[in-house]
């Protein structure tokens, strides 16, 4: 089995002791968005992908209870404003995920009906390469504050987590381990499910581990874990999975589905 987890730090718990716990899977990380390519092409059979990434391919089945979630803010996916939001023309879209990409342009339409043009920021970039009037940046980087000269442009930021939990009141799911159609995932399934089970026990260690590559101290990368994320696909996850794919194609980001649309989950 080709599996593929997302290289940021919100995603460590996801596949913590993933070698003992799956030894007959290979695992492959990288970014969300070239996982989701990866996944499309069929050079994996599970990835762990955003949200947006499932909603657009009814075929994709999610296998887990696993999932990268926030019930709030979640810290490190941000939306840096050079001009107040209701006048935005041009928004910068981090190309790490499309499901971020997406909630921005939600909020902002949903919000001051802007519909602003999109410039993609090349993954690596940050807010000092574009010009847009809007920037979203996401991931590890995102963890980081903007440095002074940056900070001098900015009127306002957006955690989208926490803008969601606002318009909503409702947890946001950013990824999900999710299947091409035709892989036999029963017994993944478990071993994901173990793997995140072993992560939230393991916050601690996983902080200790990854914070002095990320230059962040292992407080802050703890605190991100524990108090930011949430890492189970609940009954209220699964509610604001199906009001994302509401939002998104009342939006005209995502074409509506079928008059009965594929479960979210199964087998």
């Amino acid at each position: 089995m080709r599996v593929g987890a997302v290289n940021y730090l919100n995603s460590k718990p996801l596949i913590e002791g993933f070698a003992q716990i799956a030894p007959t899977a290979s695992l492959r990380c990288d970014l969300p968005s070239r996982l989701a390519d990866s996944l499309a092409a069929e050079r994996l059979d599970v990835a762990l992908i955003p949200t947006f990434e499932i909603l657009s391919h009814p075929a994709y089945r999610i296998v887990s209870d696993a999932c990268v979630a926030s019930d709030g803010a979640v810290g490190s996916v941000k939306l840096y404003f050079r001009t107040p939001p209701e006048k935005v023309r041009t928004l910068a879209l981090d190309e790490g995920s499309r499901t971020s990409a997406a909630l921005s342009q939600v909020l902002l339409l949903n919000r001051h009906g802007v519909r602003p043009a999109t410039l993609p920021l090349p993954i690596g970039e940050g807010l000092s390469s574009v010009t847009a009037d809007a920037v979203l940046l996401i991931g590890d980087r995102a963890m980081h504050s903007p440095s002074d000269t940056e900070a001098e442009r900015i009127v306002a930021a957006w955690d989208l987590g926490e803008e969601w939990h606002r318009d909503t009141g409702l947890p946001f799911v950013f990824a999900c381990w999710a299947a091409r159609a035709g892989i036999p995932t029963a017994s993944l399934a478990a071993q994901l499910n173990g793997c995140r089970d072993r992560g939230v026990e393991s916050f601690a260690e996983i902080a200790d581990r990854e914070s002095l590559a990320l230059g962040l101290s292992k407080d802050h990368a703890e605190r991100y874990l524990r108090e930011n994320l949430r890492f189970h696909l609940g009954e209220r996850e699964l509610r604001a999975l199906h009001a994302f794919r509401t939002a998104v194609v009342k939006a005209g980001l995502l074409k509506p589905l079928a008059a009965t649309p594929a479960p979210l989950t199964g087998e």
